[in-house]
């Protein structure tokens, strides 16, 4: 298993359903489905996806 770190490239907004697909050796698509799921559904993962960018550092050169 890889870091928990977000790409620079490949995201799509803050890079946190990449970085956590990447971190589980996922494919990025399923990560993103279950998240726009979860936002649709439950409307907390909103919040949950704006704590985790905040907190998931960016990949350093």
């Amino acid at each position: 298993m890889a870091e928990l770190i977000r790409p620079r490239s490949g995201r799509v907004i803050g890079g946190v359903c990449l970085a956590i697909a990447n971190r589980f050796d996922m494919s990025p698509i399923v990560v993103r489905v279950v998240m726009v799921g979860s936002v649709v559904f439950f409307g907390l993962s909103i919040w949950l996806y704006l704590l985790l960018w905040l907190l998931i550092p960016e990949v350093r050169d």
